[in-house]
């Protein structure tokens, strides 16, 4: 007794368990995290690190280079690259895919431990694992018409982060802008002098006077008691009693020699929401969190937050990515439904019967509702890619179904009427039970395709993973619906009435007449197919040749990073002035909704002056202007508006994955030279060159100028003289300049700062710096100019290395035109003589470096599916020829997808590289059927010219009609409808080309390649 007929005696226990899973499915498809992408952990470590305000190339000596070959000896460590600032310094590591990256994450951590001892003091490291967790998943503005933004920043920090912490899967909440208060102790250099007294008296009192320390324990009367100092420091005046100095004559309060004030803390950042002061309020998910629930909860946490706010004050959400995420989603999840109810009606027309059609339709619903149970115990997320995955496996789906119903009706067809109701079920699963070996063979063909993604690496193998485990899940449950279920159902459902209904409308038995007698014509023939096949590999080849290419495919995200940076050495309130213009010109734009900007810092974090920062733009919703005729009218407003403003305009998501893979731009040419020093100025020559190319734009010339600086330098006999060290001098100029925090107060929930600092009149403009009134060591005054000299130093470069190498990256974008194109421009222009410097060479990088290594990926991808659906064929019909022609028939579908891709100008990229693989799967599946009703009608098999043309015309009508209802199945998303099919258009119009040309291929060609290849066992009919 087989399997089959075993579970029929336990028939509606089977279909209640089928049921139970297709209803557990549905319930986990509503609890799976929701997310844009696949979570993807890079392997990629950033370090961070602040050593003060120090030249770029002693913090390059000092610091940089000693951490990069601590760092370097990491095992699991390939690439090392560097940025050194002044003061500042990010080291990038890259490890190989797949690997541990928190086993790599506590190792970075314990090198630089180790490496901290020979670093200068006060060296402070970050260190950060590279994920999309990086950037904010919600985002929030808090304005205000009256208060400043010290208040809004308390209030955001100390009332709003406490509740946004609180919620599950929230990693951390981060405050941009605004300032923490603090009182100043602003000194009048003649006051101190009058009283004799120094900056470090001042400092030392301070201190000690709002120290709190523990100084023991009493045990008495059973308590145990903590005796601690009280605090002497509680508030603005009690800081103005504390006692700098006493005398026999005099006590000296600090509040007669300093000026105590509150203040905001000195910051050299700016932040503002759709053109106004802001504190920006940015909240980040744990990797595995549900960004559609944590929006949710954020949401209903600010709608109660705002019902305590000020009524001055606006609390507002200018980014969340869950909108993004639930379009997306929605828009795959339609063009699922859409699909399969357009299938449906395809089936209608073809099987003209409701029982036949609700059997093979029902069957979609519930494999899709299966395979998310197991994405659940998988623990993978509800994203594009997997509901990809499935709106493209819905037509593999119903091929199933139908195959194994026109199967078994076949078999049912001219059954006695009185027949008892077990012997018609007995039928329907002996004709199941014969069909497994092709069904079985067919469904293997299309799931051993998605077996070579699986070992995929870098940022394709990510996503694609995720969508050929999905459609591999769900053509293995389809498998065992058609094989076990089905058979099932069919045999409770179907009567003798549906299965004596007749195939084949008028219509189509005039299309299998035409059909065979074209056959037979090209097996008499023989030797027009394989012309036929070379002409139209030829033509494939030409079209593949022209196809534009890209890395990703572009998507509509509803809204734009505009990054942004001022001429070297702009201040912070200048670069404010310059970027007011940018927000005029964003105001003027109707598209836009709201927009949030940061001077001096950036979204994603990473070395910032105070001459860069960026925008988030966000966009109305749909209908309007396309993004990218947006971006460029945005762009060129701003290059005629704000000259010498460079602006860089791109989508999140493009922005967040160039963060994570360390690739910058599209196009990156990096210039490496045996003379370091010749590197800046080849830099320039080569952003100069790309300038003149068409369609390359946002060109960067890769040398970040930090501004220029003040060097003091003392005179060693003049401040001896006055008794003045290096240690003292620095001390005092430090504070006069940029203030010394020298205690603090608690004031439970905060903590504040008290800063001793000289007054702002004393600091205004250059000059005022040897101005500086310094205290010798004899008690007496003197003026910094007396003892130092002043010289100003030009703005140095951000100095970059890659393999602990020097190198400079020029990089640009395109607009108007595709990758591949701009990059062959680049090349041309590069290679020319004289292009560049002697000694001076080039590579090219960025997304372009990420597309050749996907393709290069992909094509293996493609010749591993090709071998492993030989080897299938091979095994099923043990016939190197047959294994060899349906391999090649296969293949034959490529130059379909290829003038699809074409004809509809879509580029060339990961998208659509997945689609001529999957199009070998789909095609492979009615090659097997056919071969399999070949070797069924003749024991000769292809060797029977007869078997050849019956088994075509038989299989004629259902690969035609699962087909059909595969492509109008892939039709929403080949139309790009919704916001999220655009990452799988590329992917779907490949899919559908193929299809189109897969009938006529594998009932017409490979038939007669059979036919030319084998020694016939008799001669072609005449009809």
């Amino acid at each position: 007794m087989t399997l089959l007929e075993r579970l029929s005696l336990r028939s509606k226990a089977f279909l209640f368990v089928f049921l139970a899973l297709a209803l557990a499915g549905a319930y986990a498809a509503t609890h799976l995290p929701v997310a844009l992408f696949p979570q993807i952990a890079f392997p990629r470590i950033v370090v961070s690190i602040d050593a003060g305000d120090r030249p770029a190339d002693q913090m390059l000596a000092q610091v940089t280079i000693p951490s990069e070959e601590g760092l370097r000896a990491i095992p699991g460590v390939r690439n090392v690259k560097s940025k050194t600032s002044r003061g500042s310094a990010e080291i990038s590591l890259d490890f190989g895919w797949g690997d541990d990256m928190t086993s790599a994450f506590l190792l970075v951590q314990s090198a630089l431990s180790q490496t901290t001892v020979d670093l200068p003091p006060s060296t402070r490291f970050l260190v950060r694992r590279m994920d999309p967790t990086v950037f904010p998943v919600v985002a929030i503005s808090l304005v205000s018409d009256t208060e400043d933004t010290t208040r809004l920043w308390e209030r955001a920090y100390f009332d709003l982060r406490p509740q946004l912490l609180s919620i599950d899967s929230v990693a951390r909440v981060d405050i941009l802008g605004g300032a923490r208060s603090e009182l100043q102790v602003v000194i009048d250099p003649d006051t101190l002098d009058a009283a004799g007294l120094t900056i470090a008296d001042v400092s030392n009192a301070v201190s000690s006077w709002s120290d709190i320390r523990a100084l023991g324990r009493i045990e008495d009367l059973y308590r145990l008691d903590l005796v601690i100092t009280a605090p002497q420091v509680k508030d603005e005046e009690s800081l103005g009693d504390l006692v700098v100095r006493t005398t026999d004559l005099s006590v000296t309060r600090l509040r007669d020699i300093a000026a105590i004030r509150f203040a905001p803390e000195p910051v050299w950042t700016r932040v503002t929401a759709d053109g106004r002061d802001a504190v920006l309020i940015q909240v980040y998910q744990q990797p595995d969190g549900n960004t559609v629930a944590i929006s949710d909860a954020v949401n209903a946490t600010l709608a109660a937050a705002r019902t305590s706010l000020p009524s001055s004050d606006t609390l507002s959400v200018w980014y969340d990515q869950s909108e993004l995420i639930k379009a997306s989603a929605g828009s795959v999840r339609d063009a699922v439904i859409i699909g399969t109810i357009l299938a449906a009606i395809v089936l209608l027309v073809f099987l003209r019967s409701f029982k036949l059609t609700l059997i093979a339709i029902i069957v979609v619903p519930s494999v899709l509702a299966s395979a998310c149970l197991l994405l659940l115990v998988l623990h993978q997320s509800l994203n594009i890619m997997t509901l990809g995955g499935m709106a493209a496996a819905v037509g593999l789906i119903i091929d199933d179904a139908i195959v194994v119903v026109e199967h078994v009706v076949s078999r049912l067809r001219g059954e006695s009427g009185g027949e008892s109701a077990k012997a018609h079920r007995h039928r329907a699963l002996a004709a199941a039970g014969e069909f497994t070996r092709p069904l079985l063979g067919a469904s293997l063909a299309t799931i051993i395709i998605h077996l070579p993604p699986v070992f995929l690496t870098g940022v394709t193998g990510e996503f694609f993973k995720a969508l050929s485990l999905t459609m591999a899940l769900s053509l293995i449950i389809s498998f065992l619906v058609a094989y076990l279920a089905i058979p099932i159902i069919a045999g409770r459902l179907l009567t003798t009435k549906d299965a004596d209904r007749e195939d084949a409308g008028p219509i189509f038995r005039v299309v299998e007449r035409a059909f065979g007698t074209a056959l037979r014509l090209s097996l008499r023939l023989r030797w027009i197919a394989p012309v036929l096949c070379l002409a139209w590999l030829g033509l494939g080849w030409h079209a593949f040749t022209r196809l534009p290419t890209g890395f990703m495919p572009t998507m509509d995200e509803g809204g734009f990073v505009l990054d942004y940076v001022a001429p070297p050495g702009t201040s912070l309130t200048e670069t404010d002035r310059l970027v007011r213009e940018v927000e005029e010109i964003l105001r003027a734009t109707p598209e836009v909704v709201t927009y949030s900007r940061r001077t001096g810092v950036q979204l994603g974090g990473g070395l910032t002056e105070a001459n860069e920062g960026d925008f988030f733009v966000r966009l109305s919703p749909q209908p309007r202007r396309h993004i990218e005729d947006i971006m460029a009218d945005v762009r060129e407003r701003i290059h005629a508006r704000v000259p010498g403003l460079e602006v860089e305009l791109l989508q999140l998501m493009e922005d967040l994955i160039g963060d994570l893979t360390a690739v910058p731009q599209p196009i990156e040419v990096k210039l490496t030279a045996d003379d370091p020093t010749l590197l800046d100025d080849e830099a320039v020559r080569v952003a100069d060159l790309l300038s003149t190319l068409p369609g390359v734009v946002d060109i960067n010339n890769g040398l970040a100028i930090a501004g220029d600086a003040l060097q003091i330098r003392l005179d060693p006999v003049r401040a001896s003289i006055v008794g003045l060290d290096p240690t003292s001098a620095a001390g005092q100029i430090e504070s006069l300049l940029a203030g010394t925090v020298t205690g603090t107060i608690v004031d439970q929930p905060k903590t504040i700062n008290i800063r001793l600092w000289s007054h702002e009149d004393d600091r205004a403009i250059e000059d005022d710096v040897g101005r500086l009134r310094l205290t010798t060591g004899n008690g007496s005054t003197v003026l910094l100019s007396q003892v130092a000299t002043i010289e100003r130093l030009a703005g140095q470069p951000t100095i970059s290395r890659e393999g602990l190498r020097e190198t400079v990256s020029v990089t640009a974008r395109t607009e108007g035109t595709d990758l591949g194109t701009a990059i062959r421009e680049v090349t041309d222009a590069l290679d020319k003589p004289g292009a560049l410097s002697t000694g001076v060479s080039y590579t090219l990088g960025g997304l372009y470096g990420e597309q050749q290594r996907s393709f290069q990926s992909l094509t293996a991808v493609f010749v591993a599916a090709t071998g492993l659906l030989f080897v299938l064929v091979l095994f099923l019909y043990e016939s190197i020829r047959v294994a060899f022609l349906l391999t090649f028939a296969c293949l034959l579908t490529m130059p379909a997808v290829a003038l699809g891709l074409l004809i509809t100008g879509t580029e060339l990229n990961i998208s659509s590289m997945m689609g001529f693989a999957m199009i070998i799967g789909a095609a492979a599946e009615i090659g097997v059927f056919y071969v399999s009703e070949v070797f069924t009608r003749s024991a000769d098999g292809p060797r029977d010219p007869d078997a050849l043309i019956a088994a075509a015309i038989a299989r004629l009508r259902p690969i035609s009609m699962t087909s059909l209802a595969a492509i109008l199945a892939m039709l929403p998303l080949a139309l790009n409808i919704g916001e999220g099919a655009a990452m799988l258009r590329p992917l779907a119009i490949g899919i559908i080309s193929g299809l189109a040309v897969q009938v006529p291929i594998i009932l017409g060609v490979l038939p007669a390649l059979l036919r030319l290849s084998m020694s016939p066992k008799g001669s072609l009919p005449a009809k």
